[in-house]
């Protein structure tokens, strides 16, 4: 099984609905909020968030982020040299333990490299949703991508 594609084969307005879920754990959130050391208490404290608005626990919003990226690697960027920014990144809805994440990608541009031929860059919009089919995040970004390599004959 390949992973990850070629620049060629990236066409502006296909949709990329990626096959990877992921069901948030109090677990996965915990050790995110440690290693950052994000130790705000509206992450890791129930009593504390029964008094807040949501009135439960809420899910770091770059753990969201970065769960999502790499919910994408396989069909994005399994064959990238670098991303080369992220953009536009709107947290729409809080995410929850419990919550169980999906995500999609859309081609928004391709363009071949400037400087190097071997290359290219493609846009991309990813829209993540929870289990109810709710928009929770999305981002764009830009991946500098490999082509093929030409055989010679």
């Amino acid at each position: 099984m390949s992973f990850g594609k070629y620049f060629e084969e990236f066409e502006v307005g296909n949709i990329i609905k990626h096959s990877k879920t992921k069901t948030i754990m109090e677990s996965d959130n915990n050790l995110f909020a440690l290693l950052t050391m994000n130790h705000h208490p509206v992450h890791l404290d129930i009593e504390y968030c029964k008094k807040q608005q949501h009135g439960k626990i809420l899910v770091v919003g770059t753990f969201v982020f970065s769960l999502i990226v790499g919910i994408t690697v396989s069909d994005i960027s399994g064959k990238a040299i670098a991303n080369l920014d992220y953009e536009k990144i709107d947290h729409v809805k809080p995410v929850f333990i419990g919550d169980t994440l999906r995500a999609e990608t859309e081609i928004l541009n391709i363009r071949e490299s400037k400087t190097k031929n071997d290359r290219g860059i493609v846009y991309v919009e990813t829209r993540a949703y929870n289990q109810n089919n709710e928009l929770v995040l999305s981002f764009r970004r830009h991946v500098l991508i490999k082509k093929r390599e030409e055989k010679c004959i």
